[in-house]
Formats: structure tokens, C-alpha cells, sequence
């Protein structure tokens, strides 16, 4: 087993060295046309990194290697837009290279921080916890007056049915351009998702143990804090989970209809309409992160508090 990684560790760096060499060359840099033997070297470095993907996804090291497989196919997805897009010579307007995205990102750092600040943590991050938390008590309250179910649940449907780009502009007339606007949008769009789930999830709990808290004369209360709430958290973790990129994405859309000057939305929309598609990408780089990042941490706490549920003990 130690000398099956130490392989797959010499096999990957290799890899990797072999793909710093090819970079070098006049036509990875765009200097040059390619030449036939430029493309062989392609395609077979091509063909090792699937090689070295699959060894290291075979390693049995649990979550580490997982991340580590994961990593290392994310840094080959980008070193081949890097090289083929060079050498393809790729107009910049239609995809730039990660290089100069990066410095894009890196000399408009503190325009980037600021619409990060202004799109995410706030208009997204109020509006994710304002719509979820909303979710989940509605769906506590049609649990315990089951006669909501009638009235609420299709109000409920309707909302979710509402396209963005309606709202977004009515939105914008009720609540301004700052982020409150926003904020509401996202409101509307991660409300459906969490009350479905947590309604879902608050069935789950075993019939056996249900009449158990009877027979224990329990209340509503003590029934669903000791076993339908902790019965329903995956449901609940995943609802946050999908609802964590509805809301970027909820956001980012909206501050297309009416924003101030900053905010991700605002930059992609007025950076693409001047054709400086590098910093379009920073933005978009910038709340594909986000994105990545909140699941990540999402998935983390899921794990410390519904770590006894099977879907969590098996990932």
C-alpha cells in the first residue's frame, strides 16, 4: 500500500513536471504556431493526466485523497484552457487564459472585495439565512396545524414558480437599488426549497418512535426537539445546500436589473458591455469560489451534527 502511493505520488509529480516543460514552449506561449510535434506532446500529456487522475482516485485514504483527486483535476482542467487556448489563439473577448484572469483578479482586488461584500455578504448571505430560517418556521407551523397545509402550500408553490427576471425589477422598485432589493429576491427563491425539505424531513422520524414519545405522554414540543427535528436535518442541510447557490445566484441576477455601483452582478453586466471579459471572469471566478466554499462548509456541518445518520456516515 505505501509503495502503491509513493508510485502515485512520483507518477503524479512527473506529470506535472512534464507539464511545466510544455508551457515553456514558443507555442504553449502563443510566440509560435504549434507544430505536429507540439500536438503529440498534447495529447499524450493529455493521456497521462487521465493516468494520473485514476491512480489517485484508486488510493483508498478516504477523504483526503478525495480532495486531492478533486484538486488536481480542477488544476489539469485549468493548465489545458491555459495551453490550448494560446495556442489556439483564442481571441481574449471570447475566453480569456487563466493567467490573465488572475491578474486581472489580482490588479482589481479591492473593486472584486468590494462587490463581494456587497453582493454576498450581504444581499446573499441576509437573504439565504432570512429565507431559509422563513422556510423552516412555516414548515413547522403547517406540521403542528396541519390545516395550513391547505392554505399555505400552494401559496407557497406559487412563489417558487415566479420567474427571477420578473421579480427582480419589481423588487428593485419596492425596496431601492441597494442590497435590500436583492436581499428580498433572494428571500423569494430559498423559501420553497427549505419548507418542502424540512416538511419532508420532519416525516422521516420512524413510525415505532413516534409511539414511543406517545407513550411517553411527550408533547409537540419535546417530540420534535428529541426526535423529528434531529430526524430531519438532512433533509434541512440539504436544503441549505441547494439554497446556498440559489442565493448567489439569485443575487447575481438581480443587480443585472438595477444596482448601485458595485456588487458582482453590477461588474459582470458593465464589464462585459465594455469587452473587458478578464475582469467579467474575475467576478465569475469570484462567486464560483463563494459557491464552493459555502458548500464545502455546509457539508462540514452537516457532518458534526447529523453525524450519525447513515447518508453522512457513508460519505
Amino acid at each position: 500500500m505505501k509503495q502503491s502511493t509513493r508510485f502515485t505520488a512520483l507518477f503524479v509529480l512527473a506529470c506535472l513536471a512534464g507539464a511545466a516543460l510544455l508551457l515553456q514552449l514558443p507555442a504553449a506561449t502563443g510566440a509560435a504556431a504549434p507544430t505536429p510535434l507540439f500536438w503529440l506532446a498534447t495529447i499524450m500529456l493529455a493521456l497521462l493526466a487521465v493516468q494520473s487522475i485514476r491512480r489517485l482516485a484508486a488510493l483508498d485514504g478516504g477523504r483526503i485523497y478525495g480532495m486531492l483527486t478533486a484538486a488536481l483535476f480542477g488544476l489539469w482542467v485549468v493548465y489545458f484552457w491555459q495551453l490550448l487556448v494560446l495556442a489556439f489563439e483564442v481571441p481574449k473577448v471570447l475566453l480569456p487564459p487563466p493567467s490573465l484572469i488572475l491578474q486581472s483578479i489580482a490588479s482589481h482586488g479591492p473593486t472584486l472585495w468590494g462587490d463581494f461584500v456587497q453582493t454576498v455578504l450581504k444581499a446573499v448571505l441576509i437573504g439565504w439565512a432570512l429565507g431559509s430560517g422563513l422556510g423552516f418556521a412555516v414548515a413547522v407551523a403547517i406540521d403542528r396545524l396541519p390545516f395550513l397545509q391547505r392554505g399555505l402550500l400552494p401559496i407557497a408553490s406559487l412563489t417558487s414558480a415566479i420567474p427571477l427576471v420578473a421579480v427582480a425589477p419589481i423588487a428593485v422598485m419596492w425596496f431601492g437599488f441597494e442590497w435590500q432589493s436583492k436581499a428580498a429576491v433572494v428571500v423569494l427563491m430559498t423559501f420553497f426549497p427549505m419548507l418542502v425539505s424540512t416538511l419532508a424531513g420532519l416525516k422521516a422520524a420512524g413510525k415505532l418512535e413516534r409511539e414511543l414519545m406517545v407513550s411517553y405522554a411527550a408533547s409537540y414540543s419535546r417530540t420534535l426537539l428529541a426526535l423529528r427535528l434531529p430526524a430531519a436535518l438532512p433533509f434541512m442541510f440539504g436544503a441549505l445546500k441547494v439554497n446556498a447557490t440559489l442565493a448567489l445566484i439569485g443575487g447575481i441576477v438581480a443587480e443585472f436589473f438595477g444596482s448601485p455601483t458595485t456588487g458582482l452582478g453590477f461588474r459582470i453586466s458593465t464589464e462585459a458591455a465594455r469587452m473587458n471579459m478578464p475582469l467579467v471572469w474575475g467576478a465569475i471566478v469570484v462567486a464560483a469560489v463563494t459557491g464552493s466554499v459555502a458548500y464545502a462548509l455546509l457539508v462540514q456541518l452537516e457532518r458534526r451534527a447529523a453525524f450519525w445518520h447513515p447518508s453522512v456516515r457513508e460519505g
